[in-house]
C-alpha cells in the first residue's frame, strides 16, 4: 500500500493522536507536580492546566478511536473540534507574536491584579514586591522580604518585563507549531473519512 492510502493515512493520524496523548498527559503532571511540590498555589491556574490536558486528551481519544475503527461520526466530530480548537489556538499565538511592549504590560498588570495566590507565587519565585509599587508595611511572599537585615525588594514589573516578551515568543511559537498540527489532523481525518477500507465489503460505504 502506498503512502497516501488507507493504511498510510490511518497510521498518520494514529501517531498524531498518540503525539496529542502524550501532551496532554504531561500538562497534567505537570500541572500536578508543581502543586505537590508547592510550585504553584493558585487553584485556578492549576485546574486550567489540568482542565486542557484532560479536554486535548478527550480529543485525542476520540479521533483514535475513529483512526482504529474507521468510524465515521467520531472522525466527523473530531475534524470538527480539531478545527475549532485550531482557530482559536491559531488566533492567540498570532496575538501573543504580535503584542508590543504596552500591550504586553497592560496583559501582565491584568493579570497580576486577577489572583493574590497568583500575585504570591511570582513573588515567591523571583524574589520581589508588587507589581509597579509596594507598600512596605504590606504583606510579601519574597525572601528579600523577611530578611535580616531588611533588603529592599525590586519590584516584579521590572523583572517580568525583562522576559515578558520572549516568554510571549516562546509560547506563541509552540502554539502556532501545535495549530499546524492540528490542520493536518484535519486533513488527515477528512481524507480519512472518505477512503474505502480495502478489507471491507466491496459494496458497502466506506
Amino acid at each position: 500500500m502506498v503512502c497516501g492510502g488507507f493504511v498510510c493515512t490511518k497510521n498518520g493520524l494514529c501517531a498524531l493522536n498518540i503525539l496529542y496523548v502524550m501532551v496532554s498527559l504531561l500538562l497534567v503532571g505537570v500541572a500536578a507536580w508543581g502543586k505537590w511540590f508547592g510550585l504553584v498555589s493558585s487553584i485556578r491556574v492549576v485546574a486550567g492546566v489540568i482542565g486542557v490536558g484532560i479536554f486535548l486528551f478527550m480529543v485525542a481519544f476520540v479521533g483514535l478511536c475513529g483512526a482504529l475503527k474507521h468510524h465515521q461520526v467520531l472522525l466527523f466530530f473530531y475534524m470538527i473540534i480539531l478545527f475549532i480548537v485550531f482557530v482559536v489556538q491559531f488566533s492567540v499565538s498570532c496575538a501573543c507574536l504580535s503584542l508590543n511592549k504596552d500591550q504586553q504590560n497592560n496583559l501582565l498588570e491584568v493579570g497580576w491584579n486577577k489572583s493574590e495566590s497568583t500575585q504570591m507565587d511570582v513573588e515567591k519565585t523571583l524574589d520581589c514586591c508588587g507589581y509597579s509599587s509596594f507598600n512596605p508595611n504590606g504583606t510579601c511572599a519574597a525572601r528579600c522580604f523577611h530578611s535580616n537585615p531588611p533588603v529592599i525588594c525590586n519590584t516584579c514589573a521590572s523583572i517580568i518585563q525583562q522576559y515578558a516578551g520572549e516568554v510571549l515568543r516562546f509560547v506563541g511559537g509552540i502554539g502556532l507549531f501545535f495549530s499546524f498540527t492540528e490542520i493536518v489532523g484535519v486533513w488527515l481525518a477528512h481524507k480519512y473519512r472518505n477512503i474505502k477500507d480495502p478489507r471491507s465489503n466491496p459494496g458497502a460505504f466506506l
